[in-house]
């Protein structure tokens, strides 16, 4: 069924004059004028494709790139640097690399499909998914089918390799439409009991044209914030070591050094593995992909475009870089001006073993808040959170800039707080801000702002009030009794309305500049409009009690009739009136880091 999905979103037909039609479905344009398409499937996995403007080779070959942890999907693509935006968009510029190979191989069709976890790490979603391996396998398989690729180069970073070891898993044998493997510091997880060593070289002995990339440094004694980043059995380079033990029982392997660089070879040239020996000690993670042309090295690597392609050697790309990022056009059809659009969070669906609210309460009852709080993010990251909560509510905004000048706009908020569990039996679950920071991550969305929690309040289809406890505040059993309260209090109201005056938002606000890693509070607001919580700093980032909750704020909005990025309005002096009462608010200087 998935194979056949997208076998109709990107089949390509072919005109009388024998040049390939447009892709259907796509949208054209940017500044390179490129065909482009944007899905979800239902598992939460998000796909981009791009494709050249014109499609007139008579080959086609397609680049299935899985991102790394903690990446969406536009930062993978990457961006021209400017001020306010995330690094992370000019660390690999997939996009960019792709468009240079685009140029050095012009005998074929080169299309670039970038794979997105709906957790930002394919390692949890492999770990929280039993259907994972299927789900890989038949994406692989369905977006070659698609556009029409009879060849096919899988390619990954860091925990991108999860995917691609994921679907080597997932085969009894690599198929022949396979010609490329390549590995930028994402071989953590190879594995001999797995049998990878097996499959990739009885695969390369079916082809002599195949090949196998691995890019990784030793990481083995680099340090963050005085730790080692790996541990004692951990990183790419043992991974490696791993690899070269188990090719080199079928064969033997040559080696070369060439200053910090070991390339290790096999197979003639079919196996080839390139350690940056880092005697600096450096963490050279990212760099190996983006500022040493990693993926353009992978792709090359023994072809007769090499020579442009040096390892190490400064961006290759740089004029194939975008000056803006891509945008994902809205989940649904847009609306009309007042912002009656369908938005959804993007979710896996539920599954079926997913524990309840109740059984989630027992489950974590006891767990130090570390391990309460990854229970939290596997739960919500593999789609156990109740239906009603996935249909996002309209808000309505209103606001003069400092000129004086109206604007007016619509955001998109859950219509009550973040919960584990079903329709029947769920639980809003308090949540420390550096956990709700990677749920509105991976989600594409945002947490909200005084301004938004107050005008959330406000526009609510349901308002109750407020009902304190004082006793074990921070204790899982009356994080429970309160949601017990709330569901009292909600008896016979239907499911899906925007609720509030139940909880203390945890917000964004330019008081965490001031008072950095600390939690932000506001709201809890009583039937009249009051907030028990006027907006509050004091508490220290890791401290979480029963009131408090999380609501998700989409990452999209309209803005004076337009569809703008959320943040963006945000940080705009004009707009930003819409969505904060603190004046332009820069998210990224304050959202918490990490990975889920």
């Amino acid at each position: 069924m998935l194979r056949q999905l997208i076998a109709v979103m990107l089949l390509c037909g072919t005109t009388a004059a024998g040049l390939a039609a447009p892709l259907p479905g796509f949208q054209q344009g940017g500044p390179f004028g490129e065909q482009t398409k944007w899905d979800r499937l239902p598992s939460g996995v998000r796909m981009f494709v791009d494709a050249p403007a014109d499609l007139r080779a008579k080959e086609r070959l397609l680049i299935v790139y899985a991102t790394p942890n903690g990446n969406t999907l536009e930062q993978t693509l990457g961006a021209a640097a400017s001020k306010g935006l995330d690094f992370r968009f000019d660390i690999q510029h997939v996009a960019a690399q792709t468009r240079r190979f685009r140029e050095l191989d012009p005998s074929r069709d080169v299309v670039l499909a970038v794979v997105q976890s709906p957790v930002l790490s394919w390692p949890a979603f492999r770990q929280n998914n039993a259907k994972a391996g299927e789900i890989i396998r038949e994406l692989v398989g369905s977006l070659a089918e698609g556009c029409g690729a009879k060849r096919i180069v899988l390619a990954c970073h860091s925990g991108g390799g999860s995917f691609v070891l994921g679907y080597i898993s997932a085969v009894d044998a690599i198929p022949s439409s396979v010609e490329r493997i390549i590995l930028l510091d994402a071989n953590y997880s190879y594995s001999d009991e797995a049998r990878h060593g097996d499959k990739l070289l009885a695969w390369l002995e079916g082809d002599a044209q195949r090949r196998l990339v691995v890019v990784a440094y030793d990481d083995r004694e680099v340090t963050y914030n005085g730790k080692k980043v790996v541990g004692p059995e951990g990183g790419t380079f043992r991974a490696s070591q791993r690899m070269i033990a188990r090719f080199h029982r079928d064969g033997e392997l040559a080696e070369q050094n060439r200053g910090p660089l070991r390339r290790v070879t096999g197979r003639n040239g079919q196996i080839d593995m390139l350690l940056h020996m880092n005697p600096d000690n450096k963490i050279l993670h990212t760099a190996l992909v983006g500022e040493m042309n990693g993926l353009l090295y992978g792709l090359a690597l023994g072809t007769a475009r090499e020579a442009h392609c040096g390892f190490g050697e400064p961006r290759a790309y740089t004029k194939w870089i975008q000056p803006e990022p891509f945008v994902e056009p809205p989940a649904a059809a847009a609306g009309d001006s007042q912002g009656q659009t369908d938005v959804r969070l993007t979710l896996p669906d539920r599954p079926a073993d997913a524990p309840s609210g109740s059984a989630f309460r027992d489950r974590i009852a006891a767990m130090p808040l570390a391990e309460r709080e990854a229970a939290i993010v596997a739960e919500i990251a593999r789609g156990n959170v109740p239906g009603f909560l996935r249909r996002m509510k309209p808000i309505p905004l209103a606001a003069r800039d400092a000129a004086g000048t109206p604007h007016v706009g619509t955001c998109f908020v859950t219509p009550d707080y973040l919960a584990v569990g079903a329709d029947e039996d769920f639980f809003r679950v308090p949540m420390t801000p550096r956990t709700a920071w990677k749920i509105a991550d991976a989600l594409g969305c945002s947490l909200l702002t005084t301004k938004l929690s107050d005008d959330v309040h406000a526009a609510a289809e349901i308002k109750l009030e407020p009902r304190p406890l004082t006793v074990d505040r921070e204790a899982v059993a009356t994080f429970f009794e309160h949601h017990a309260i709330i569901e009292k209090q909600l008896a016979g109201k239907p499911r899906g309305s925007l609720v509030a005056g139940i909880k203390k938002d945890v917000v964004l606000t330019n008081r965490l500049t001031e008072k950095p890693h600390k939690v932000a509070i506001h709201g809890w607001h009583y039937p009249d409009g009051r907030p028990i919580q006027p907006l509050y700093v004091g508490h220290r980032d890791t401290y979480v009690d029963y009131s408090h909750g999380v609501r998700l704020l989409a990452g999209d909005m309209l803005a004076d009739g337009r569809r703008r990025k959320t943040l963006d309005v945000l940080e705009d002096k004009d707009l930003c009136g819409l969505v904060s009462d603190e004046g332009p608010i820069d998210a990224s200087a304050l959202r918490f880091g990490g990975t889920l």
